[in-house]
């Protein structure tokens, strides 16, 4: 045990906490994530959104919310500022009403090529090797399975 972390019986310390560890580095990484996509008139969560239809247009509301970890209410009115915006549209699946089709716009699908040179942005801004952000990668992905199986 180091001196962060406490007994049972003592009040925890904050930087001894694995949350905060978490927390604080989003804010870090979401903070040089604004710098970037302001260039590009972003936010994170549109560019999140963009990623899944970089890799597969024309999904249902419900299939970007699966791979983005959100629900349809948290993530309508994001699309909707999207499509106002003219980087996406949404269409009512003629199979199903209830189904709303995302698609990319030719300004989204443009956005694409700006966006390929953050990957090495961010490599440089981490100050890790490769493999070490391919490994904590990896790690989180396992411990947000693990706590999304206890939520």
């Amino acid at each position: 045990m180091d001196d962060k972390q406490t007994p049972n019986n003592e009040v925890p310390q904050l930087d001894g906490q694995l949350c905060f560890s978490l927390y604080s580095t989003s804010l870090a990484m979401s903070k040089l994530y604004r710098k970037l996509l302001r260039k590009l008139g972003l936010t994170y969560s549109q560019y999140l959104v963009l990623m899944v239809l970089w890799e597969q247009n024309e999904l249902t509301v419900s299939e970007i919310g699966e791979r983005l970890f959100l629900d349809s209410a948290t993530l309508t009115p994001l699309l909707k500022r999207m499509e106002q915006a003219e980087l996406l549209t949404r269409i009512r699946a003629a199979s199903d009403e209830r189904q709303v089709i995302i698609s990319l716009t030719e300004a989204g699908s443009l956005l694409r090529e700006d966006a390929k040179k953050f990957p090495s942005q961010l490599l440089c801004a981490v100050g890790c090797e490769l493999d070490q952000v391919v490994s904590i990668k990896q790690q989180l992905d396992v411990l947000r399975s693990n706590l999304n199986k206890n939520t």
